[in-house]
This record gives structure tokens, sequence and C-alpha cells, in this order.
């Protein structure tokens, strides 16, 4: 009798124990996400067209891109700001990261063209340095201007950039997604 009570207590705490969960444990951390949003707004025309514009790349040849970094093409183009409230502060242009940036480069990628080892790269105008798209906007290195009486522009130079030797001929068509930052 007693090895029948010893034997069902035995399955009892078995059965407990078979039942505890097996992956319970503490935390491991907690993430905290800050932001901010503004009430700063303006009226963006981008290369004098409205908030989503064409810039027209000029059409030049394979042996302006024959090896891997070579650039052609450089265009010009401005984000112009008016109408802003508050009238005053800085603003510059965050490109967000998305599937037509190439992560290593941080140039973009020719999505729907057809030519091959070609990209598009970004640069600040001011100082002919590139942007790096596809990183956080802290190193990015876009650019940063005074908004002043309401108005600022922000003008920036696209290129082809040629990719692993000599580029292919076709077509190069590519987009990017901004936000306008205003601090």
């Amino acid at each position: 009798m007693k090895k029948t009570i010893l034997s069902a207590a035995l399955v009892a705490v078995m059965g407990v124990v078979a039942f505890a969960p097996q992956n319970a444990k503490a935390s491991d951390g907690t993430i905290t996400f800050n932001g901010k949003i503004t009430a700063q707004t303006c009226t963006i025309s981008g290369n004098g067209g409205g908030s989503s514009f064409l810039v027209q790349l000029p059409t030049v040849s394979t042996s302006s891109l024959t090896a891997a970094a070579e650039v052609a093409g450089a265009t010009p183009f401005p984000i112009a700001l008016s109408n802003c409230s508050p009238n005053s502060g800085n603003v510059s242009t965050y490109f967000e990261a998305g599937s037509t940036i190439d992560l290593v480069t941080g140039n973009l990628l020719n999505v729907t063209g057809s030519a091959g080892n070609v990209e598009v790269g970004l640069l600040n105008a001011s100082d002919s340095s590139a942007i790096s798209l596809g990183k956080a906007q802290a190193s990015q290195n876009s650019q940063t201007v005074a908004i002043s009486s309401g108005a600022a522009t922000l003008n920036y130079i696209a290129q082809y950039v040629a990719t692993n030797g000599a580029s292919t001929a076709g077509t190069v068509a590519t987009t990017v997604t901004y936000s306008m930052s205003y601090q």
C-alpha cells in the first residue's frame, strides 16, 4: 500500500513537471523608440514641378562610363521650399531607404532601365559631396540649409555612376522617396 501511494505521488509530481512551461525566462532588454512630429510645413517645388518630380539625365556614351566608379551626366536639380510656417529654422532632405537603393554603394539602382553596370548617384551641389542613400538620416550627408523669410532651396546633382566595369547601352530609370526634415 505504501508503494502504491508513493507511486501515485511520484506520478502526480512528474505530471506537474511535464506541463510546466519549458521556455519561461526573464526578459533580455527593452527597446525604446523616440521621434518628433513638427508643425513646420512648406510648399515643395522640386526641379520646377511639385513635390513629385522628374530629373531628366542627359544621354551619354558608354565611352564615358568604361570603368567602375566613373561618373558622367552631372545634372543639377533644386528642391525649393516656399510658404514655410514657421518662416525660419533649418531643413534637410532625408532620402528614405527602399528597394531602389544599393546599400553597398549608397546609389540608386537602375531598377527598370535596360542599361547595365550603371547606377545613379546623388550629390550636394554646394560641395559635390556624395549623399549615402540607404543610411540613417544623420549618416546620409545630405545638406542642411536655413529657412529664411519662409523659403529655402536645397540644390543637388544627379549623375550616372559606372559599377562593375564598363556600362552597357540602354535606358536608366529609378526612383527615390524623400521627406523634408525640419529642425
